[in-house]
């Protein structure tokens, strides 16, 4: 142990220094290289969750891209069927102011076939075929009428209805 007490102190405290800056610079460099790879990482967790984003935006488009088609489609059908069934309603409204030409037909023959008839029967007569008459003629019209709001009603159910299927995923 003798030669160790021949180097001066002020040499131990020069290794020991030495020492420390070469620990520290040794850590430094460590770190310098985990931060590179952290933001190599990074970097790619970027690219990631970017290219991550596209394609769920290209699948959301083309989602309601399909989504925009079948109500379009589902939209074209029950204007379809509304003007077909307005042109019924049209039709039926023709045959029910046929009925009704034949109704009015009907009340002039009466009145002027009873005139025959005692004054008493001809009235009571009368008046039966004209509230008969009457009476049908208010039914004909709430009949198409309700009919006609029914149509509409059940096609633009139908059309709801068909919509929201095709709204499901998968489809």
């Amino acid at each position: 142990m003798n030669w160790l007490g021949a180097v001066p102190a002020w040499c131990w405290w020069l290794i020991a220094l030495v020492l420390v800056a070469g620990g520290q610079q040794y850590r430094v460099v460590v770190a310098q290289a985990e931060a590179v790879s952290a933001r190599s990482e990074l970097a790619d967790y970027r690219l990631q969750v970017a290219e991550r984003d596209r394609r769920a935006a290209a699948q959301a488009r083309t989602e309601e891209q399909r989504r925009q088609k079948v109500a379009d489609e589902e939209g074209k059908s029950a204007r379809q069927k509304l003007e077909l069934a307005q042109g019924r309603a049209a039709a039926a409204e023709s045959a029910a102011g046929g009925l009704r030409g034949e109704i009015d037909r009907l009340r002039a023959g009466r009145s002027a076939t009873c005139g025959a008839i005692a004054a008493q029967q001809r009235q009571a007569g009368s008046s039966a075929v004209v509230v008969l008459g009457g009476l049908l003629e208010d039914a004909d019209r709430m009949a198409g009428g309700l009919a006609t709001a029914l149509e509409r009603s059940r096609i633009a159910g139908l059309a709801c209805e068909a919509v929201v299927d095709g709204m499901k995923p998968g489809r």
